[in-house]
């Protein structure tokens, strides 16, 4: 018998779920502005990286060597999906389309397409099937995405080659989302295997090749910021706050709230820098809203099919 997800319990699960989505898309909205902040100082990419999971990893070992890596759930395939997805891999797919593309076009091209690619995985493992309002709030999240990231988005070119690398970072992240929902790990869980594993595997090749010789150059009070939102805020607490969104709504719903991430940054932008944004932003901002509460299998008024039975 196939395996069939319903996203949404009631009004109260779903508001709860959501507001897991929305902890976690604010943290990340400013991950990409924590690492323009580092790079523009004395620290890279890599370095922040190493950063990241040395102090994740230290803080979450204890809950691997109490519970494990869960081989008993998740078998080796959908360990190396927790760990890689999860992990060290994605951030690197996402620096290293970042050499090509612009920010712009990586938050469209990751957070906006995430609904998507992993409504498709979710098909074909989980067997998940979405109604036709969640399929149309999805081709709208895609079309605000675009809206956002300019026409220019589209074009053939240099651009291209870091849009299909962000593609890539997205399908690893959206079987991440999917693995971790059908072996049903809890988010805290699923947060220590995919640090605890990063750091044992990225940190000393990340010594050998790069050297730790910038992180001990930066000033200390950059090294406990960086340290501090990269480690613990980006790495542990959204990363938690996400898979508790997972158990709640299911991987597609979360997912499409996640593509909110445009949005989110585009109104940051507001107060921070003062960039208001132009009515080609403000109009993608309107269809991704629209779009991600359709996705997201929120309560319809007009419908009675919008309160699927409990998830198994």
């Amino acid at each position: 018998m196939p395996f069939r997800t319903a996203p949404v319990r009631d009004t109260s699960r779903f508001v709860l779920g959501a507001l897991c989505a929305m902890g976690t898309i604010f943290i990340w909205a400013g991950w990409l502005v924590a690492m323009r902040v580092g790079m523009a100082a004395n620290l890279g990419v890599l370095d922040l990286i190493a950063l990241r999971f040395a102090v994740a990893g230290a803080m979450l070992l204890p809950v691997v060597l109490r519970r494990g890596w869960a081989l008993d759930r998740l078998r080796w395939p959908g360990l190396l999906a927790i760990v890689i997805g999860g992990g060290a891999a994605y951030n690197l797919s996402v620096g290293a389309g970042l050499l090509f593309a612009p920010v712009a076009h990586a938050s469209a091209f990751t957070q906006g397409v995430l609904p998507l690619t992993t409504a498709i995985v979710a098909a074909i493992m989980l067997k998940e099937r979405l109604p036709g309002s969640r399929k149309f709030g999805i081709g709208l999240i895609v079309v605000g995405a675009v809206t956002i990231a300019g026409v220019s988005a589209l074009a053939l070119g240099r651009q291209s080659i870091g849009h299909l690398i962000l593609v890539s970072a997205t399908l690893l992240w959206a079987t991440y989302s999917v693995v971790l929902r059908r072996s049903r790990l809890d988010g805290l869980h699923a947060t220590a295997i995919a640090a605890v594993a990063s750091c044992i595997v990225y940190l000393p090749i990340y010594l050998m090749l790069v050297g730790p010789q910038r992180l001990l150059a930066a000033p200390w009070q950059e090294i406990l910021w960086q340290g501090a939102y990269q480690g613990v805020l980006t790495a542990l607490v959204s990363m938690v706050l996400y898979g508790y969104a997972i158990a709640l709504i299911g991987p597609s719903a979360a997912a499409a709230f996640i593509s909110l991430g445009p949005v989110i940054a585009a109104l940051l932008a507001i107060p921070i820098l003062h960039e208001w944004p132009s009515l080609t932003d403000w109009i993608g901002i309107a269809v991704i809203s629209t779009g991600v509460y359709l996705a997201s299998g929120g309560p319809l008024p007009f419908t009675s099919a919008s309160r699927p039975a409990r998830q198994p």
